[in-house]
């Protein structure tokens, strides 16, 4: 089955990141299309995939982590402004049957992703 997933860790307290808000976008010519908004549960993943099916829509897309949202609810003290506030991925899907995963790992001061399973 295709599918488009993600998770969030937080580095800096080695745990996952429950509770982040994160949304799926479109990126069309017209410009972005919401898709899915979804939260992180206790595991740092979404209770179901953003995307599922026999296939998936091939395309572009972007996934925005409410990064500041989390880290203040956490009592982690960022700036005004902080340095990351939404972290926006975007990437592309070209195998309308693959998987894919796209994780966040988070800190107040960076973060990294990757393309998973």
């Amino acid at each position: 089955m295709a599918k488009l997933s993600t998770h969030v860790l937080d580095l800096a307290s080695g745990k996952p990141a429950a509770g982040v808000l994160v949304e799926l976008f479109r990126l069309e010519a017209s410009g972005r299309v919401h898709l899915k908004t979804l939260t992180t549960n206790a595991d740092g993943r979404t209770d179901e995939p953003f995307l599922q099916g026999e296939e998936i829509p091939i395309g572009r897309f972007e996934l925005v982590f409410h990064a500041g949202a989390y880290l203040r609810s956490r009592g982690v003290v960022l700036p005004d402004p902080p340095f990351l506030d939404q972290v926006s991925i975007q990437f592309g899907i070209a195998e309308a049957g693959g998987s894919y995963h796209v994780p966040l790992l988070l800190s107040p001061w960076g973060y990294s992703t990757y393309r998973g399973s």
